[in-house]
């Protein structure tokens, strides 16, 4: 089994500055020389982001709808290995689902799969004693959660915190740490610009991470939080591995992930996933890069890549021309969310890669969540028939919304997405540790494609 000190981070419900204060957990126990890893409950990879900022190693999403309940703890121990703390960041409240299955994807089912701790924080501005019943409410609803203690956040004075400490106190629940009101300073990037600021370490980004790890160091009581998270039991299964299924001997292509010097806009296990299949992975920067690393042999394009940039991306027109290129020679490209708009012929009136014969316009309203699709045509991702779980959320809508060859189907929906040669594009992203034969065939498409490595029949040498 294997053994990582951890803390689901949680709260009532949304608003009660939990993001802002996992980020400072992680930065200020990497400020003491702990190593740390942060993880995000659910599929927002612009948190995810900010928490590997903070920690200095990837930050990863945990979400049981896109991976699979049994993937959950695996995942961790992958991610964590070698940490000396992972922390978990919830989503919403603890006890809530978006989807109505809170007995399997909301935070306490998390915790509950990690065998973890919870910290509850809980914005006290407008609470006295009654915090008490509150967080008893909590704790006894689920028999099977090991609510550890308490953070208070925005308490109003000395003696309100007094207050506070003494009602807890007569049920039995720790505080360790209690936050004025002008504490957590609201310093982080807009989320408009996504996860961008946190990939590319810009010095905005970096400096809200820093304030808010001092503003937690001088507030919460890091040795004890420490000292609960090492009394977390083994995790209960062993460390996910990147096996993508496929032999690595043979010539290794090069396959250009989108991101930016901090990570890519994929979730952390693809180019780990794409590794074990042989490939050499190389990150380049729609945003900022002129061409393609020397000899991409495919193309990923993230669901983390933000629609908010339609017009730098569209003014780097050499790199869009080389994409067009690359997929017009066939080499695999692997799109998702707005990486799919990337591809399209404009968004918003500007000019983009022009892969695809459709049109992105933005609106105000948001299309966000699960869905569970079907494969409609051969492709690098499957089979036709082959059955996903995957995620949307954007504001542009695609017209059309699907080419001659769709990507996918589900319930309630029109045919949606673009397989074109090589291509796979789609608003829907999918986790790949999910479905790591992904990686294996997108590599070998990409040695396939490759007329140095390939028979005349287009079956690698």
């Amino acid at each position: 089994m294997t053994v990582v000190p951890r803390l689901v981070l949680s709260a009532p419900s949304s608003g009660h500055g939990k993001n802002a204060l996992a980020i400072g957990l992680l930065a200020a126990f990497a400020d003491r020389g702990v190593d740390v890893a942060g993880f995000k409950v659910g599929p927002d990879r612009v948190d995810a982001a900010y928490l590997g900022l903070a920690a200095g190693r990837p930050g990863r999403t945990l979400d049981p709808r896109l991976v699979g309940v049994d993937r959950v703890a695996p995942l961790v121990g992958h991610g964590a290995a070698g940490a000396g703390l992972a922390l978990v960041q919830g989503s919403m409240g603890l006890y809530d689902s978006l989807t109505g299955r809170p007995e399997t994807e909301s935070t306490a089912a998390v915790a509950t799969a990690l065998r973890s701790p919870v910290v509850l924080v809980v914005d006290v501005a407008a609470t006295g004693q009654s915090v008490a019943a509150l967080v008893h409410g909590f704790r006894s609803y689920d028999e099977q959660l090991w609510l550890g203690g308490v953070i208070l956040n925005r308490v109003a004075s000395a003696r309100h915190e007094e207050l506070l400490r003494e009602a807890l106190d007569d049920i039995g629940v720790p505080v360790y740490g209690a936050l004025r009101r002008q504490d957590l300073p609201s310093v982080l990037p807009a989320r408009r610009y996504g996860a961008v600021p946190a990939l590319a370490r810009t010095d905005e980004a970096t400096r809200a991470v820093r304030r808010l790890g001092e503003a937690v160091a001088a507030t919460v009581e890091l040795d004890r939080l420490l000292a609960l998270a090492r009394s977390a039991p083994p995790l209960p299964a062993p460390a996910w591995a990147p096996e993508a299924g496929r032999e690595t001997v043979g010539p290794r292509p090069v396959v250009a992930v989108a991101g930016a010097p901090g990570g890519s806009y994929s979730h952390a296990e693809t180019a780990e996933l794409l590794r074990a299949a042989g490939a050499e992975v190389v990150t380049v920067d729609p945003l900022h890069d002129e061409a393609l690393p020397a000899g991409t042999g495919a193309l990923v394009v993230g669901g983390g890549l933000p629609e908010s940039y339609a017009g730098q991306l569209s003014a780097n027109r050499r790199l869009c021309i080389a994409v067009a290129e690359l997929a017009r020679t066939g080499r695999p490209v692997v799109a998702e969310g707005a990486g799919l708009l990337w591809l399209a012929r404009e968004l918003d009136g500007l000019p983009m890669c022009g892969v695809l014969d459709a049109v992105g316009t933005r609106r105000e309203g948001l299309v966000a969540g699960y869905r569970e699709a079907t494969a409609l045509s051969e492709s690098l991702v499957g089979p036709v028939g082959t059955v996903v779980a995957g995620h949307k959320e954007h504001h542009a809508v695609l017209t059309p919304r699907a080419g001659a060859r769709p990507a996918w189907s589900w319930d309630g929906g029109a045919p949606e997405g673009f397989v074109w040669r090589g291509v796979h594009a789609s608003q829907l992203t999918l986790h790949w540790a999910a479905y790591p034969r992904l990686a294996a065939r997108l590599v070998d498409a990409a040695v396939a494609a490759d007329p140095a490595t390939a028979r005349p029949d287009g079956v690698p040498a």
